[in-house]
């Protein structure tokens, strides 16, 4: 305990605890809408393309979130297009494209000779943290968020019934659009703390574990939001103690809780 009170008086940690939190509440309300939809690669496969994305910016010495942030809001235009289009082929198509995207990115790092530098990005890191991307974290989320609550009845209906939505004369299109713009933004933010290669468990495992006892739509999303959050702090604090990349501490401790949550739901 006075390690980690310890911890509370670092600058890094505190700007680490401010932003992943956001970051993970956020990522787990998109969370509710993926997993819902079935769309639980997306997430996988924005990072993966985030991550190719940030090799470029790297070799290029451009600032990341300007290569990033328009490179996976286009692909999450694609992916969604492709899922909706081709309902089979779609999860085919993340798979293939977000595996080409990691190579891709592995390749341009690795010929630039700035594979050491994107080590942080595949595992994350909270010394990655800066005061400007505390500010970036924030306004990103209070965009999810605002987002959310003035589009919660459209939301609501584009994911448990798209058919009925549409006859109510509601552009899905466009909604699915906005879901994966706010997607991306998360994913590129997240991709800091969690890392590329882990971002996508923050967003899907707390949807996944909420919906053993959530009732509806509203309490899986608070539900969700609560199994995140704690997440993010158990894994966070797990990953000081043991000195483990932040990312897999709080993947670890989502696990965890996923596989608590479903024994006592069997009992």
């Amino acid at each position: 305990m006075n390690e980690i009170l310890e911890l509370l008086t670092y600058p890094f940690v505190i700007r680490a605890l401010i932003a992943g939190s956001l970051i993970s509440i956020c990522a787990s309300i998109l969370g509710v809408i993926l997993v819902l939809k079935h769309y639980s690669l997306i997430g996988h496969g924005l990072s993966e393309i985030g991550f190719a994305s940030l090799s470029i910016s790297a070799a290029l010495n451009i600032p990341p979130e300007l290569v990033s942030t328009p490179a996976v809001i286009i692909a999450s235009f694609i992916i969604i297009f492709v899922s909706e289009k081709y309902k089979s082929a779609g999860d085919i198509a993340i798979a293939v494209a977000s595996s080409a995207a990691l190579a891709l990115g592995i390749i341009i790092s690795s010929l630039s000779g700035k594979a050491s530098s994107m080590t942080s990005y595949l595992f994350g890191s909270v010394l990655a943290i800066t005061q400007g991307d505390l500010i970036y974290s924030v306004i990103i989320s209070l965009i999810v968020m605002v987002s959310f609550v003035i589009l919660y009845n459209k939301f609501f209906l584009i994911t448990y019934n798209e058919d009925y939505a549409r006859s109510l004369g509601i552009n899905t299109t466009f909604y699915q659009l906005i879901i994966s713009i706010l997607t991306a933004l998360i994913v590129v933010m997240g991709m800091r703390i969690m890392g590329t290669l882990l971002i996508s468990g923050v967003i899907i495992l707390p949807a996944v574990s909420a919906k053993t006892f959530a009732s509806g739509f509203r309490s899986l999303v608070i539900i969700s939001g609560i199994i995140s959050l704690i997440a993010f702090i158990s894994g966070l604090i797990l990953s000081f103690i043991f000195n483990l990349p932040a990312g897999a501490g709080i993947i670890l401790a989502n696990t965890i809780i996923l596989i608590i949550m479903k024994v006592f739901a069997k009992k």
